[in-house]
């Protein structure tokens, strides 16, 4: 049997409210790579109305247009997605904004998507929440077909889906069934909602036979969790929890006031979360 890969930690950077300034979020991005962590990833809001405001403000990046700053002010953390709403954005264009991000960072890009949630987005953007599986699914065959190859057709229209770097990893984030039928039907994994062991063991089983079930590679899972900085081993123990039924990457998820506060926040997941993942897999 393949030894399993080895388990890989990230955080999550507040790509809204007042922490998302040019400043900070470069502060934080870079004490991340210092630290020696995998990856970073940011969220997908696009129109927040005033009465969901509360913790943002209502001020989002475009995540895509954050990771591709990053990218350029970064040299080897990965930038991940967490995750990016499909239904949100129209196919060709997205998939342009991935394989440009992915080509300048040079293959760093990681792509959680989801199908969205909040009714008043759909209804500012015009989009009947209804379709969103259907849009989500439409849109991750597109991706699969442009990153597969150099001539692609778009409503009847041949194009060169240029440049075409490796495709990017992509995660399905959402809730059993559809999420892991739609992880094994398009994407590398999966990103569950929750991060109780007992209850993930279920589903992350099942996505293994799904994807034995389309021929396709034994999934990731990418779990957005915050882990109790001030309890080490209570951390540990966690960690140990979830990689025993299967999550693979771990990404610390939590309010930070300013760079300074997540900076004390890397340092204690450097200290005691880091070498507890280093030690799992391969």
């Amino acid at each position: 049997m393949a030894e399993p890969p080895r388990a890989r930690l990230g955080t999550a950077l507040r790509s809204m409210g007042p922490q998302s300034t040019r400043e900070t979020l470069l502060a934080c991005a870079r004490a991340a790579q210092d630290a020696g962590f995998d990856d970073v990833w940011v969220q997908d809001h696009i129109a927040i109305a005033p009465d969901a405001a509360e913790g943002s403000g209502g001020r989002y990046l475009d995540p895509l247009a954050t990771l591709a700053f990053l990218a350029g002010a970064t040299e080897r953390i990965g930038l991940g997605t967490g995750v990016l709403v499909l239904p949100y954005r129209e196919r060709l264009a997205t998939a342009k904004w991935v394989a440009t991000i992915q080509e300048l960072s040079d293959g760093r890009l990681s792509l959680g998507v989801g199908v969205g949630w909040l009714q008043s987005e759909f209804d500012a953007l015009a989009i009947d929440r209804r379709r969103r599986g259907a849009i989500s699914d439409d849109t991750l065959e597109f991706l699969n077909t442009c990153f597969a190859n150099d001539e692609v057709s778009s409503h009847g229209q041949k194009f060169l889906f240029l440049p075409r770097p490796a495709r990017p990893p992509i995660l399905v984030g959402g809730a059993p069934p559809h999420a892991l039928e739609r992880a094994a039907r398009y994407a590398d994994g999966w990103m569950p909602m929750g991060a109780d062991p007992t209850r993930l063991a279920e589903p992350i089983a099942r996505l293994r036979e799904l994807a034995d079930a389309h021929a396709r590679p034994a999934p990731a899972v990418v779990l957005m969790t915050g882990f109790p900085l001030d309890d080490p081993s209570r951390a540990a123990d966690q960690v140990h929890s979830l990689w025993q039924v299967g999550v693979t990457h771990f990404v610390h998820g939590g309010r930070y006031a300013d760079a300074d506060e997540f900076r004390r926040n890397v340092e204690q997941l450097e200290r005691h979360v880091l070498p507890v993942t280093r030690g799992l897999g391969g």
